[in-house]
């Protein structure tokens, strides 16, 4: 068995990876790590799970954790995962971080999107970008990895067969992304209360957002296609969990519109979490997020606009499972040579 460690167990994505790490054949939780909430059990942390897993959430010190896991999961905000993974990268065999800390690696740009997570360039560098999809092979008894913010996730793995597939250079990239309230996690917030919340489509992020630029580093040092310009409008609406991420395309290189799903599914075949859909295909038209929730897919749909001359790609899923703690895992099965879909088969629930 694969011991694990959930660091910053009371939060939303660290109970979303306890109840996923709890089901997964092939893993042993042995640590649960936090400050504020030391000395609590998981089920009153997390009143779905009411699962007697023999642990509390223990103040972390890096002794107990390189003794009792083979693998670490930081669910914390960004300045403590760089705290922390530059206290645990040569400790614990495997460093999994689901913050922003190390996912992108162009200096001035983390600067820029997050000024509080001080890292040495050296460690960032040893960080390998989690999208199984993409970097699957890098995975492979990888020491250290970041897994993508859930926006990014969506708008990744929506252009990469543009650019990574078709190698299309694509001048400009235009990203609408709509997001539930778990985005946000579980900070006290004026804007987040339900009178305020509740029915709201609000702009909290109109003009940039720090997944894009994300977004734009990892395909910058991915080639062969580029991307000129990225730049995304954020909105929060009132659902609770899922995200849609519509990402509008202008390129200069010459597009067969009738090829393109074609593209999509050629680039996708073989990976079980990618779901290609066309627009029209079910009751209600895809993707949307309520057709992914609870589970670890990701829906992309591809459209040509032959009128407007620009590529539409939509792409949803649910923020704390593709988007964070589903993802984690995924990645940590390919770190750990194991069937990619161990522990990850659930099926999305809906209506939900």
């Amino acid at each position: 068995m694969i011991r694990v460690g959930i660091v910053g167990a009371s939060g939303l994505a660290g109970g979303e990876l306890i109840r996923l790490v709890s089901q997964h054949p092939e893993l042993e939780l042995t640590f649960l790590g936090g400050n504020s909430s030391a000395g609590r059990r998981p089920a009153q942390l997390h009143p779905g799970l009411r699962l007697d897993l023999g642990l509390t959430v223990e103040r972390v010190t890096v002794d107990a954790v390189a003794e009792r896991c083979d693998v670490v999961f930081l669910a914390t905000p960004a300045p403590a995962s760089a705290e922390l993974a530059a206290l645990l990268a040569d400790r614990v065999p495997c460093v999994i971080d689901l913050s922003g800390a190390f996912r992108i690696r162009t200096t001035r740009l983390h600067e820029r999107w997050y000024p509080k997570a001080a890292r040495s360039e050296e460690l960032a560098d040893r960080f390998v970008y989690g999208v199984p999809e993409l970097v699957g092979d890098q995975l492979a008894d990888a020491p250290l990895i970041s897994v993508p913010g859930c926006y990014a996730t969506a708008i990744t793995l929506g252009l990469a067969p543009l650019t990574l597939g078709l190698g299309l250079n694509l001048r400009t990239v235009v990203v609408d992304g709509k997001s539930g309230s778990s985005g946000g996690g579980l900070q006290l917030r004026v804007p987040d209360l339900h009178p305020l919340r509740n029915g709201a489509i609000a702009p909290y992020a109109p003009t940039g957002h720090r997944h894009a630029a994300e977004v734009s580093d990892f395909l910058e040092h991915s080639k062969p296609g580029t991307v000129g310009s990225l730049t995304m409008s954020a909105y929060g609406v009132s659902h609770v969990r899922g995200l849609l991420a519509s990402a509008y395309v202008f390129t200069d290189d010459e597009v067969d519109g009738r090829e393109l799903q074609r593209a999509y599914l050629r680039f996708y075949k073989g990976q079980p979490f990618v779901r290609v859909r066309r627009h029209t295909e079910t009751l209600i038209p895809v993707p949307d997020p309520q057709a992914v929730l609870g589970s670890n897919f990701c829906d992309v749909t591809v459209l040509h606009d032959d009128e407007g001359g620009r590529i539409v790609v939509l792409a949803a899923l649910d923020n704390l499972v593709k988007g964070a703690a589903g993802q984690a895992l995924q990645a940590m099965n390919k770190r750990f040579r194991l069937p990619e879909e161990t522990g990850l088969t659930m099926q999305p629930v809906m209506p939900a």
